[in-house]
């Protein structure tokens, strides 16, 4: 009896193929699980912030203890300087440097497109232009629990810095021992973090949105999570501005016969073992890569220390695509949105070209998704389900707010000012028109 693939194959070769293939991308964009729908997450989540935002660190104590099994009072929800200086010292000094090397990177990346305040002046007298600035506070989050992302710290941090946000909160959930992992701590450091709590879930999204006796509410929260985090962001976007609904990882990798099934199921091994609800999926034009890859999978798998993770993902969220040609591979991917894609064809610039719809897309052979996760300046926070549709990567724009600026002489008002009294009373708004006119009978 053939053994079932770890993960869902399909082989194109009619319409309803093809139809197929787009209700499965479609149906596993929310990835929500059985016991727990998108709708009635939402309402677990509203209910948890109602009770935080009324009840304040007692709330929080209480969640953490539910949900991250860590009894702490709220006097121990921030990391002192002294917990933060046990955490570097524990760090080794290459890691360090390492992590001093990545973060040049990301700042220097995100320092080259800020954009900067402007006017123009015109022969008339009148101005206008606009004027940035940056927000007054940002909350961070930065995942904890199976694993734990001082990446994250970076990616999330270094673009508040650029951007000039002074009041940089970060945080995190804490350990079955209530603390943050060293190297979380030390890349906060480095980032330039203002206060570092070991609090973490959707009780950190509410206690950051709404404040309470020890964590300050913020006007800007940004960071990956689970649903519930996501969920949380969706729920307090009004009363804080955040980045994205962002969720579990997603890869898509576009592989043509030139492709090396090595390369291409180390792509989907890598988002794998992030978490049990991340997307994995190939689009190949050759049956060949299909079947190579799903062979290299499983004999990685008999090796990978997060193997149940992966094995749960990919049995999930996982799919082998073989498609007609590579114009098919391009619109299932436009279609799925992905946080990540990597094009491994031989034309790889030529085919993501033909890609609207993606988070960030690596190039070629030698460029795994890895690099942009850690190291080479691109944000690594990135729109998933679905969302690059209409969303984009974090950048330090994203911690800066617009004032339009504008300066009307006598002269130009009395130009315009026909123009703008029409509108006014074209929109029924009669007191819009007499805050022009009068002024235009003052001037005369």
């Amino acid at each position: 009896m053939e053994q079932e693939p770890i993960m869902k194959f399909f082989d194109i070769q009619s319409q309803a193929d093809l139809e197929q293939v787009q209700q499965f991308i479609v149906d596993s964009a929310d990835r929500s699980s059985v016991e727990d729908s998108a709708e009635e997450r939402r309402r677990n989540v509203q209910t948890l912030i109602d009770d935080v935002r009324r009840r304040g660190d007692a709330a929080v104590a209480e969640f953490t203890r539910r949900f991250d099994h860590v009894d702490l009072e709220p006097s121990q929800f921030e990391l002192t300087e002294e917990d933060i200086d046990r955490a570097w010292d524990a760090v080794p000094r290459p890691v360090i440097a390492m992590l001093e090397r990545a973060h040049e990177n990301i700042r220097s990346f995100h320092a080259k497109h800020l954009r900067g305040s402007w006017e123009e002046h015109l022969p008339d007298g009148s101005m206008y232009g606009q004027r940035l600035t940056p927000v007054e506070n940002a909350g961070v989050y930065v995942p904890g629990g199976k694993a734990f992302y001082p990446s994250s710290v970076l990616m999330n941090i270094a673009p508040a810095r650029v951007a000039g946000v002074s009041e940089i909160v970060m945080v995190s959930p804490p350990s079955c021992e209530g603390s943050i992992h060293p190297a979380v701590v030390a890349a906060a450091r480095i980032a330039g973090a203002t206060r570092i709590f070991r609090v973490g879930g959707a009780q950190a999204i509410a206690a950051l949105a709404y404040g309470t006796e020890h964590i300050p509410q913020v006007v800007k929260i940004t960071g990956p999570g689970n649903a519930y985090v996501t969920a949380a962001k969706a729920l307090v976007r009004g009363i804080v501005d955040i980045d994205s609904e962002a969720g579990p990882s997603e890869v898509v990798v576009i592989a043509d016969k030139t492709a090396n099934p090595h390369h291409v199921a180390a792509e989907l091994l890598a988002q794998a073992e992030h978490d049990e609800e991340a997307l994995c999926l190939l689009f190949t034009t050759s049956r060949e890569v299909a079947e190579k890859t799903l062979a290299r999978i499983e004999d990685r798998m008999q090796v990978l220390s997060r193997a149940p993770i992966i094995r749960e993902s990919l049995s999930r969220f996982g799919a082998v695509v073989v498609t007609p040609d590579l114009e098919t591979a391009v619109a299932l991917t436009n279609l799925c949105a992905p946080e990540h894609l990597s094009v491994q064809t031989e034309y790889a610039p030529r085919v993501a070209d033909k890609v609207t719809h993606a988070g960030a897309i690596m190039l070629g052979a030698m460029t795994p998704v890895a690099v942009g996760d850690y190291y080479a300046g691109p944000n690594h926070i990135l729109p998933t389900m679905r969302r690059a549709r209409y969303s984009s990567p974090l950048s330090a724009e994203d911690f800066r707010k617009v004032t339009n600026v504008m300066f009307f002489s006598k002269e130009r008002l009395n130009r315009d000012a026909h123009d703008i009294e029409e509108m006014a009373r074209l929109e029924g708004l009669e007191a819009h028109a007499e805050s022009v006119a009068v002024r235009i009978k003052d001037v005369n």
